[in-house]
C-alpha cells in the first residue's frame, strides 16, 4: 500500500499569506520570546478550555447567564432546547470552571463562575461587535 504524500509547505501558502522573503532567524528575538511560550501542558488545558467555548450552544447558555442565575428548566426554555441538552452543555462548562451552581430545594440554578469568564465572554463580544462595524 502506497503511503500518501503531504503537500510541500510552500504548496500551502498562497499568495496573499506574509512570509519571510530571506529565511534568517533573528536568534536575539527568538530568545527574547521563548520564555514567554507556554509549557505543552498548559497549551493542553487552554485547549480543553476553549474547546468548551466552541459550541454555539455552550455560548448561547452563558449569554443567558451574563446577568442573572437560571435554573436548568429557564435556562432550556430561554435557549428552545431540552432539559437533559442543556444540563450536557452544563456539564461541560462546569468541567472548565466556567459556570457555578448552587442547589435550592429540588433546582440547580447556575451563574457564569466569576468575573475573569464575564470579562471574556464581554470581550469576544465586543471584539466581535467592533469587527462588524
Amino acid at each position: 500500500m502506497k503511503k500518501p504524500t503531504l503537500p510541500k509547505a510552500e504548496s500551502l501558502q498562497s499568495e496573499d499569506t506574509p512570509s519571510c522573503d530571506a529565511h534568517l532567524v533573528h536568534l536575539d528575538r527568538v530568545r527574547q520570546v521563548q520564555p514567554e511560550i507556554i509549557s505543552v501542558e498548559k497549551a493542553q488545558q487552554m485547549a480543553e478550555f476553549f474547546n468548551a467555548l466552541a459550541d454555539p450552544s455552550r455560548l448561547r447558555l452563558m449569554s443567558a447567564l451574563v446577568n442573572r442565575e437560571l435554573c436548568v428548566c429557564d435556562l432550556a426554555a430561554a435557549v428552545k432546547m431540552g432539559e437533559s441538552a442543556v444540563s450536557h452543555q452544563l456539564r461541560i462548562l462546569r468541567s472548565q470552571r466556567l459556570v457555578k451552581y448552587y442547589r435550592e430545594g429540588r433546582n440547580i440554578y447556575y451563574s457564569l463562575a466569576d468575573n475573569h469568564v464575564m470579562s471574556l465572554y464581554q470581550e469576544v463580544s465586543e471584539h466581535l461587535k467592533e469587527a462588524n462595524t
